[in-house]
C-alpha cells in the first residue's frame, strides 16, 4: 500500500509540474502615452510570477514570460494593469497541456486554478495551447454578453463555484476562470 501511495504522489507531481501557464499576452486599453505604458510595465514587471515582458507599444499590448515552476495569479495580472489606472481589453494565455480533455461548458483543474472552457469543441489538448480568459473585466461588455448566452451556468455571471459548481467538490468562494480557445 506504501509502495502505491508513493507512485501516485509521484504521478501527480510529474503531471503537476508539466501543467503550468507559460506566458500572457495582455491587451491594455487606455493607454495613451509613453508614460502610460511604462506604468503598466512597471506595475506587471513586480509580479512575483514574471520572468520577462516583452512589448509591442503599436498595439499596446504586454507579452508576459513566465517563471518556470511559479505559480501564476490571473486575478494578479488584472489588478496590476488596474493599479496603473488602466484596464484589461484581452489577456490570452499560452498553457501547456498533457492530454488534457476538455469539454464545452465543463470544468477542469489546470495549474492550480479551476478553468471553465465555453464554446469550445470537446478535445484533447497537448502541448502549448493558447486559452482566452473570458470572465467580466477581461473582456468588453459586448463580448462578455454575448459569451453570456454560451452557458447556462450562473458561475459565469460572479465568477464564483458557486451552486453551479458543486458537483466538483470545491467550495462555492473558489474563484473560476472561463475560457475559450
Amino acid at each position: 500500500m506504501k509502495i502505491v501511495s508513493i507512485i501516485l504522489l509521484a504521478l501527480g507531481l510529474s503531471f503537476g509540474a508539466n501543467a503550468q501557464f507559460k506566458k500572457a499576452s495582455v491587451h491594455a486599453t487606455g493607454l495613451t502615452c509613453a508614460m502610460c505604458s511604462k506604468a503598466t510595465y512597471e506595475a506587471l514587471e513586480s509580479l512575483p510570477f514574471v520572468d520577462k515582458i516583452d512589448t509591442d507599444l503599436d498595439n499596446t499590448t504586454f507579452i508576459l514570460t513566465f517563471k518556470t515552476g511559479v505559480p501564476v495569479s490571473i486575478d494578479a495580472i488584472k489588478n496590476k494593469v488596474e493599479d496603473a489606472g488602466f484596464s484589461v481589453g484581452k489577456l490570452v494565455m499560452t498553457a501547456n497541456f498533457d492530454a488534457v480533455n476538455v469539454q464545452n461548458d465543463a470544468h477542469i483543474s489546470f495549474a492550480g486554478s479551476t478553468l471553465h472552457f465555453m464554446d469550445v469543441k470537446n478535445q484533447v489538448l497537448s502541448g502549448d495551447k493558447n486559452i482566452t480568459v473570458i470572465d467580466k473585466d477581461f473582456v468588453s461588455s459586448k463580448q462578455f454578453k454575448k459569451f453570456s448566452t454560451e452557458t447556462s451556468m450562473p458561475c459565469y455571471k460572479t465568477g464564483m463555484m458557486g451552486d453551479c459548481c458543486k458537483s466538483d467538490g470545491a467550495a462555492a468562494s473558489k474563484r473560476i476562470y472561463h475560457v475559450t480557445i
